[in-house]
């Protein structure tokens, strides 16, 4: 059996920067209202931002299906025998089935593990399976032993731009207004739990609050020198910095970092979201 690893720009890397660690990738669509561009490679995250901090709707789609095939051609004709899919999760996008439907057509074998989530999560786990791949263990361990990472695995949004999830259709106007009126600050939240959707955690008064109810869930998650923490900025890094330093005082043991948030998603949270994943890590937790 030889078997190929893919993944997708949910990982916050590129095709060549993936391809240089032996994993194959279809890069996800970012689409404006004339163009469809290609995330990481026709446009950079910050390009991204820059768009909807204009105002600018952008909508998301799964790689094209012409790249999905060709990519899936190649792997055939290396070789390979079986592909282990680790996409965005199959609660956002399609890319799984589509990889899926692709292997399929080119008589390969494929695997798959659903992160119910993407970024961080997803490129721990894709290139954790090859790690552990080439270092003998079967397809069925490495299935289980992602799988418990999943399980671990939370990621936590706070949007400050309701209005931009009103213009995406995700919010409506009433419940802008009413939130805005209220002073509610909602807390999506995103998991095995949501099967990889995105649902309301939680809706308090205000920010320090929806930040403490994050930290006191981590707390109940019993966060250690075991879990990578990740807190993510769309543009606005100031309340994110606020949140990592209540998450490094809280959980000082913990790997804790703090990076910008994938395109594909801050382009639907809007500028100044702040989002929060963590989970726990194979190697000195689950042996």
């Amino acid at each position: 059996m030889k078997v190929a690893f893919i993944c997708d720009s949910g990982t916050r890397r590129n095709v060549a920067q993936l391809r240089e660690m032996g994993i194959f990738s279809c890069p996800l669509q970012i689409s404006d209202e004339t163009h469809n561009y290609l995330e990481l490679e026709d446009m950079s995250i910050s390009e991204v931002y820059d768009k909807v901090d204009n105002k600018e709707m952008l909508k998301t789609s799964l790689p094209p299906l012409g790249m999905i095939q060709e990519t899936i051609e190649e792997i055939k004709s290396q070789g390979y025998d079986t592909v282990f899919c680790v996409p965005i999760c199959s609660g956002l996008s399609g890319t799984s089935n589509a990889m899926r439907l692709a292997c399929e057509q080119a008589e390969l074998n494929f695997e798959f593990v659903d992160t119910h989530v993407t970024a961080e999560v997803e490129f721990y786990c894709i290139t954790q399976a090859k790690k552990m791949y080439e270092a003998g263990k079967s397809l069925e361990e490495i299935k289980d032993k992602l799988n418990k990472v999943v399980q671990s695995a939370h990621t936590f949004l706070i949007p400050m731009d309701l209005n931009h999830l009103v213009r995406g259709g995700r919010l409506t106007p009433l419940a802008a207004t009413l939130a805005g009126f209220l002073k509610i600050c909602p807390i999506l939240r995103i998991d095995a739990t949501t099967q990889g959707r995105i649902d309301v955690f939680d809706k308090v008064r205000t920010l320090p609050k929806a930040m403490e109810r994050v930290l006191d869930f981590m707390k109940n998650e019993q966060v250690n020198d075991k879990y990578d923490v990740f807190v993510a900025y769309v543009k606005d890094k100031m309340n994110c910095e606020k949140m990592l330093g209540k998450i490094k005082t809280a959980f000082p043991d913990a790997n804790s970092s703090l990076i910008p948030l994938i395109s594909t998603v801050g382009c639907h949270t809007g500028i100044g979201c702040i989002a929060i994943q963590f989970y726990q890590r194979i190697d000195d937790s689950n042996e």
